[in-house]
């Protein structure tokens, strides 16, 4: 099965490091013409040298700030005034942790613009080209926590899970249109995130990053971290024809983590 990605446009969120990166550099070496979105331009020009053109592509970026509500409208607004995209990757920063009793309603609020409002922003202007294509690709990365919540991440278990809600909703109402819309729910991978969490778990349990770290790969039945590579292989089989039929889905990408059914 060779996945081929050519003349699709791509907008990747979050795309300087970590998970979004990867996906971004994967698309592009499937032939998807990627349009990059972080809030650091430095690196944005970075990841950009990075991305294949061995298809010919034309790869751009969009400089915009997930937790500026406001102005990451007028860049996003902007940019499609411009710009289609068939294949949208919504990757926002993870909000702070911390536990319920930590966080008041202005934290709610925040994490709601950054995680909610930006996502719901960005797909219903991406929406307009799809719909009338018949043809698209949605995929929010989410979080193993919106089934199995983690006390020190009560912000992201919140707002997560509201999101995934709306998404499944939005599935039922596009598939006519060829649309499809999915989650991945992530487990830990070998990212900024994940070492500056086990950091906040190790200063709060007294013990040295090392222990923590390790006491966060025993949860993992596979005893070890995912790779952003391997998180990638995921979003672009979920962008390509391969996936036609699978939609409204929450895919959990965690090494066996989830307890669930």
């Amino acid at each position: 099965m060779k996945i081929s990605l050519e003349n699709k446009n791509a907008l990747v969120g979050g795309s300087t490091q970590g998970l979004g990166k990867a996906i971004a550099i994967q698309l592009a070496a499937c032939g998807a013409s990627v349009t990059l979105l972080a809030r650091n331009e430095d690196k944005l020009k970075g990841v950009l040298s990075e991305l294949s053109t061995a298809c010919g592509q034309e790869h751009g970026y969009v400089v915009a700030d997930f937790s500026d509500i406001e102005r990451y409208k007028e860049k996003l607004s902007a940019f499609f005034k411009t710009h289609t995209v068939d294949i949208l990757v919504n990757n926002t920063n993870g909000p702070e942790a911390g536990g319920v009793l930590e966080k008041d309603l202005s934290d709610y609020q925040k994490a709601f613009d950054q995680l909610f409002q930006t996502v719901c922003f960005t797909t219903l202007e991406a929406l307009h080209h799809m719909k009338s294509n018949n043809y698209g690709r949605i995929i929010n990365l989410s979080s193993v926590t919106v089934k199995e919540p983690l006390q020190h991440l009560v912000l992201s278990n919140t707002i997560r899970t509201a999101l995934i809600s709306w998404t499944k909703t939005l599935a039922t109402e596009v598939a006519v249109k060829n649309i499809t819309v999915n989650n991945i729910l992530t487990g830990f991978f070998d990212t900024e995130r994940i070492n500056n969490i086990i950091r906040m778990q190790a200063q709060s349990q007294n013990i040295d990053f090392v222990q923590a770290k390790s006491n966060t790969i025993d949860q993992v039945p596979m005893k070890r971290l995912g790779t952003p590579a391997e998180f990638a292989y995921l979003v672009t089989f979920l962008a390509s024809d391969y996936a036609s039929y699978l939609t409204g889905t929450s895919i959990p990408l965690d090494g066996g983590l989830l307890k669930t059914i």
